[in-house]
């Protein structure tokens, strides 16, 4: 079935740091209702979403008791209150990477944080912005959609390996990712996807502008 040869291809993936050759732009999911992404998500998404709070705060004790320094370090990357005005990054390339907290199988590790990748933010026709991991063996692609306050809705699907076009949205929710896009610096993004799929209760990816 093609979700087993998925999940057996990011377990098989997840150790990878080494950087790829930047794979062909990814066509973003498709919107339904532009600019409320409650009427994109599936139910599973809004209510991971909903839950984010718990997963995050049950993901950062875990690596806290593992990495306590290394989770220091990142400062507000991974502090849960940290948002500030501005959630939706500008167009742009960026330099992005994956933290993720919170070992979902016993033996795996609760912090793992991977090398520098390569992002892309642009606009939508419809006024929002896609979102799209262009580098390494796990691909987030996807649209932003502006929320409320100091935070903007993700939606999007992963893309594997040697995969070069993501699935449809809401086809596979073993695919599909859903997170909450913040900025916490001058010029620092990061998105916060609770209970992915796959290894960890948290995955958060930082955004920098490349260059």
């Amino acid at each position: 079935m093609r979700i087993a040869t998925g999940a057996m291809l990011l377990l098989c993936l997840a150790g990878c740091g080494g950087r790829r050759t930047a794979a062909p732009m990814p066509t973003p999911p498709a919107a339904v209702e532009p600019g409320d992404w409650r009427t994109v998500a599936t139910a599973a998404d809004r209510d991971r979403l909903r839950r984010w709070r718990d997963a995050w705060t049950g993901a950062l004790t875990a690596a806290r008791r593992a990495a306590a320094a290394e989770v220091a370090a990142q400062g507000p990357l991974l502090a849960i209150d940290a948002a500030l005005p501005g959630p939706v990054p500008p167009r742009g390339r960026y330099r992005c990477r994956v933290v993720k907290l919170g070992a979902k199988i016993a033996g795996q590790r609760d912090y793992l944080a991977y090398p520098w990748f390569d992002c892309l933010v642009t606009p939508t026709a419809d006024g929002e912005a896609q979102l799209a991991k262009l580098t390494g063996s796990q691909r987030q692609v996807g649209t932003i959609y502006r929320a409320e306050g100091t935070r903007a809705a993700f939606l999007g699907t992963l893309t594997l390996g040697d995969e070069v076009r993501p699935f449809a949205y809401g086809r596979d929710r073993t695919r599909d990712v859903a997170g909450w896009v913040e900025r916490i610096g001058a010029r620092r993004w990061r998105l916060a996807m609770p209970y992915p799929a796959f290894e960890s209760t948290l995955d958060v990816l930082e955004l920098v502008p490349a260059g």
